[in-house]
C-alpha cells in the first residue's frame, strides 16, 4: 500500500472552489466538496450510474431465473405506472388548491375595495445534477416532498410571483426516489422484490421518468415532459428509458383528464371546468405571409437579448440572496416577507396608474367582475367599466397568460397598462425567486415573455396579419428560448398550451433565434443557478481547451491504493484520515507475477466488510467463503444519507492485525483511460456512461498499474485551470458578449 488519492468528487486536492458561493472544509491532504442545497451547505457526492460489478453482483444475477427476470421488469414498469399515478393526483390537488386559494385570495380583496376603495428555489437544478451524477444530501427525502408540496402551494397562491412547474419536476422527482428506495426500513418498502432497484442507475432512471411527469402534471403535456426530460435534464438517455418516460407521462394525462372530468359539474371550486389544453388560442384559419418574418424574427432577437439579461440579473441576485440567507434563519424568514409584503404593495398600487375602459359590449363574461374571480376586473372603477391592469394584476398567473394569449381582444389592454405589466413581471419574478419558498421559474418566465409579445403586437397594430394574442404566444417563447435555451421541448410544450398547430413554424423559428442570441451571452438559467450552488455540474461538451490537454496533465497525486488481501489496520486508517470514494486494488508478487491492476472498490463496500468483520487470520485468499457470509444485497445502495461511517465501528486491536481479502468485493472490470488520451475525449466517456471513478493507467508497462484516478471534479473547469492557470489567457476559450462591466457592483 502506498501514498494517497484523489477519489471521487469528496475527494479534492487543493483547487480554487467552484464557485464564489461553494465552500470546502480542510482535512488532511484533501478537502470536502460542497455545494448550497435550499438554503444550507451540505457535502456532496457523485453517483456511479455504471453497475458495479464484482464477484458478489455477477454471480447473483447469475443465479436469476426467468421468473426473477420478468419479475425485474415487470416491477419497473410498475413503478413507472405508479409515479405517473402519484405525480398527477399531486399535481391535479396542487393546480387545486391553489387556484381556489388564489381565487378566494382575490374574491376578497375586491369584495373589501367595495366597501373600502382607498384601503424558495425550484427544485429543477437539483434534479438536474442528480442525474448528471451529482448526490446532494436530501434532495428526495420525504420531509423535502412535503415541504415542496406544501410551500410551492401557499408561494404561488400569495403574491409572490413565482410558479409551480420547478416544483412539480421536484415533486416528481421525489415520488420516483422514494418508490425506488428499494427494501428502505426508514419508509417501510421493505419487500422483497424491491431490492432490485437498490443502484444508482435504475434510481436515476426513475427520477428521470419523474421529473418528466412533473412537467407533465404541471402544463398538462405529457409529449413536452417526456422531450424536457430528454432535452433538458437527463445526462444520459437510452430507447428503454424513452418508453418508460412515455408511458409514465401517459399516465399523468388520462388521471389528469379524468380528474379535470369531475370539475365539469362544478364541484371544484374556483378551478373551473378546464382540460387538458390550459390556453386553448386554436384558430382554424390563421394566415401569416413573408412580411410577419421580419417582426418575428426581430421579436426572437429581442426575446434573446432580454432572456440573457434575466439570467445575468436572476444570477447576480442570487448571490446577494444567499449571502443574506446564510447569516441566520431570521434573515432567511425576514427576506422572504419583505419581499411577499413590497410584492403585495406593489401589485395593490399599480392598478392604480390605469384609467378605466369601457365594458366590450361582446364580452364574453360578466363585466366589470365583482364579488368573484373573472377577467374583467372592476377595481375603483364605475358600474359599466373594467380596469385593465387590474384584470392582469388581480388575477393568477395561469389566468393572466390566458388573458394575454386570448383572441379577438386586441382593443382590451392599453399600451401603458402591458408596459407597466411586463416591467413589473420582469423584475418581480427576479427577486421572488431564491426566497426561502419553493418557486418555479417557468410560469413567471412565460407571463413576462406573453406581456412582452402582446406589446410588440399592439405596436405593429395593423402592419400585421397575426392578432395580439398569438404575439403574445411568441412572446412567452422567444422569452423561453433566451431565458431556459431548450428548443424542441418547449416547442412541444407551448404547442400542447394552446392548441395551435398552425403556429409551428414561427415558434420554432422564434426558439431557434432567440437561443442562439441568447447563447452569445451567457449559459441557461438552470445552469447558472447550479454553479451558484456548487454544483460540479458536467457540460455536454468539452471546454476548446481540454482538447490541448492530456489525461496525465491534471492527475493529482500522490496516490492512494490497496493490495488484493490488505491488512484491517491499513485500511481503517485510510478510510479514517481521507474522505475518498473509490481505491484501486493492485495484486504484487506472489499473487502475480508483476504488479497489475485488479480493480476498484468503493469506501461503503470496504466498511461493510469491516462491519461484518470478513477477517482472514492470514494473507490467503478466501475463495468460497465469501459467498457464504455475504449477499449481493450487502453491498446494494443504501438510501440517501442511511450509510455507515467507519467511526461507528469499533475494532479490537487483535482484528486491527488481521486480513481481508478484497477480490471478490472488487469491481474487476473498471473503465480505464491511457495517461497520454486527450481530456476532451475522456471528459465525453466520463459523462456519456455516467461514471464515478476513472481510472488511469500507464502509458509504458514497467511503471505502477494505475497512475491515479480521474473524478467529476478533476473535470470542472476551475480545478483544469487552477493546475493550468495561463489557459485563462489562452485563445482556446469559449467566446461570448460580455455584458458592460457596471454589472460588477453586484
Amino acid at each position: 500500500m502506498s501514498g494517497s488519492t484523489t477519489g471521487d468528487t469528496n475527494v479534492e486536492e487543493e483547487s480554487i472552489t467552484v464557485s464564489l458561493l461553494s465552500a470546502q472544509r480542510s482535512v488532511p491532504n484533501s478537502t470536502s466538496q460542497v455545494a448550497i442545497v435550499g438554503s444550507k451547505v451540505c457535502p456532496i457526492e457523485s453517483l456511479d450510474y455504471e453497475i458495479f460489478e464484482n464477484e458478489m453482483f455477477k454471480q447473483d444475477w447469475r443465479s436469476q431465473g426467468k421468473l426473477q427476470i420478468l419479475q425485474y421488469i415487470c416491477m419497473k414498469w410498475l413503478l413507472c405506472f405508479l409515479i405517473g399515478l402519484t405525480v398527477s393526483v399531486v399535481g391535479f390537488c396542487n393546480n387545486l388548491a391553489v387556484e381556489n386559494l388564489a381565487g378566494v385570495k382575490f374574491v376578497v380583496t375586491s369584495n373589501m375595495m367595495l366597501e373600502t376603495p382607498a384601503a424558495a428555489g425550484s427544485g429543477i437544478p437539483e434534479v438536474k445534477a442528480y442525474l448528471n451524477g451529482v448526490d446532494a444530501p436530501g434532495i428526495f427525502s420525504l420531509r423535502t416532498l412535503f415541504v415542496k408540496i406544501i410551500g410551492s402551494i401557499s408561494a404561488v397562491s400569495s403574491s409572490l410571483l413565482v410558479g409551480k412547474a420547478g416544483p412539480m419536476v421536484h415533486t416528481g422527482a421525489c415520488i420516483a426516489s422514494l418508490l425506488g428506495q428499494g427494501g428502505s426500513k426508514k419508509y417501510r418498502l421493505t419487500c422483497k422484490w424491491l431490492r432490485f432497484f437498490k443502484n444508482d442507475r435504475d434510481r436515476r432512471d426513475l427520477v428521470t421518468c419523474g421529473s418528466a411527469a412533473g412537467i407533465a402534471a404541471a402544463f398538462r403535456s405529457p409529449v413536452g415532459g417526456v422531450l424536457f426530460a430528454l432535452e433538458e435534464m437527463a445526462s444520459w438517455w437510452r430507447s428503454a428509458l424513452l418508453w418508460r418516460a412515455f408511458f409514465t407521462t401517459a399516465v399523468v394525462a388520462i388521471v389528469l383528464r379524468a380528474f379535470i372530468d369531475l370539475c365539469l359539474s362544478g364541484k371544484c371550486g374556483l378551478f373551473g371546468t378546464g382540460g387538458l389544453i390550459m390556453f386553448d388560442v386554436y384558430s382554424a384559419n390563421i394566415s401569416y405571409h413573408l412580411d410577419d418574418v421580419p417582426p418575428v424574427l426581430a421579436l426572437g432577437i429581442i426575446g434573446g437579448i432580454l432572456g440573457s439579461l434575466y439570467n445575468f440579473l436572476l444570477d447576480k441576485v442570487l448571490r446577494i440572496y444567499t449571502l443574506i440567507n446564510e447569516k441566520s434563519i431570521f434573515n432567511k424568514i425576514f427576506l422572504a416577507c419583505l419581499i411577499s409584503i413590497f410584492t403585495s404593495c406593489l401589485l395593490f398600487g399599480l392598478p392604480w396608474l390605469a384609467s378605466c375602459r369601457i365594458c366590450p359590449a361582446d364580452a364574453t363574461e360578466a363585466c366589470p367582475t365583482i364579488g368573484r374571480s373573472g377577467n374583467y376586473k372592476k377595481f375603483q372603477c364605475p358600474p359599466g367599466y373594467y380596469n385593465d391592469l387590474a384584470s392582469l394584476i388581480f388575477n393568477t398567473n395561469d389566468d393572466a397568460i390566458r388573458n394575454l394569449f386570448s383572441k379577438g381582444t386586441d382593443s382590451e389592454f392599453q399600451h401603458s397598462s402591458v408596459l407597466i405589466f411586463f416591467i413589473t413581471c420582469f423584475f418581480l419574478s427576479i427577486f421572488s425567486y431564491g426566497v426561502v419558498a419553493p418557486a418555479g421559474l417557468f410560469v413567471p418566465v412565460i407571463v413576462t415573455g406573453a406581456s412582452y409579445g402582446r406589446l410588440v403586437g399592439m405596436l405593429l397594430g395593423s402592419h400585421s396579419n397575426l392578432n395580439h394574442g398569438l404575439y403574445a404566444v411568441l412572446g412567452a417563447a422567444s422569452f423561453l428560448g433566451g431565458s431556459m435555451r431548450m428548443t424542441v421541448s418547449l416547442c412541444v410544450i407551448i404547442l400542447e398550451l394552446t392548441n395551435n398547430l398552425l403556429l409551428l413554424p414561427l415558434i420554432m423559428l422564434v426558439l431557434l433565434v432567440s437561443k442562439t442570441v441568447a447563447d452569445a451571452f451567457n449559459g441557461n438559467i438552470y445552469d447558472l443557478i447550479m454553479k451558484a450552488k456548487g454544483f460540479p455540474y458536467l457540460e455536454t461538451h468539452a471546454e476548446p481547451y481540454m482538447r490541448q490537454l492530456t489525461v496525465g496533465d491534471i492527475v493529482t497525486g500522490p496516490l492512494q491504493l490497496f493490495n488484493g488481501i490488505e491488512k484491517v489496520s491499513n485500511i481503517v486508517h485510510v478510510l479514517r484520515t481521507t474522505k475518498h470514494n473509490g481505491f484501486p486494488v493492485i495484486d504484487e508478487p506472489p499473487l502475480s507475477e508483476s504488479p497489475v491492476l485488479f480493480g476498484i472498490i468503493l469506501r461503503a463496500h470496504l466498511i461493510t466488510l469491516l462491519k461484518k468483520k470478513a477477517f482472514l487470520s492470514t494473507q490467503v485468499p478466501t475463495g468460497i467463503d465469501a459467498w457464504k457470509q455475504f449477499s449481493a444485497e450487502d453491498f446494494a445502495k443504501r438510501g440517501s444519507g442511511n450509510g455507515d461511517k467507519i467511526e461507528d465501528i469499533g475494532l479490537t486491536e487483535e482484528e486491527m492485525e488481521m486480513f481481508i481479502d478484497l477480490h471478490p468485493f472488487t469491481n474487476a472490470s473498471p473503465y480505464t483511460v491511457v495517461e497520454t488520451m486527450s481530456l476532451a475525449k475522456a471528459l465525453i466517456l466520463f459523462r456519456e456512461v455516467g461514471l464515478r471513478h476513472l481510472l488511469v493507467i500507464p502509458k509504458i508497462s514497467l511503471r505502477a498499474p494505475v497512475v491515479g484516478i480521474l473524478t467529476r471534479h478533476d473535470f470542472m473547469p476551475e480545478h483544469i485551470l487552477g493546475l493550468h492557470p495561463l489557459l485563462v489567457r489562452s485563445r482556446w476559450k469559449r467566446l461570448r458578449i460580455r455584458f458592460p462591466s457596471w454589472g460588477k457592483i453586484f
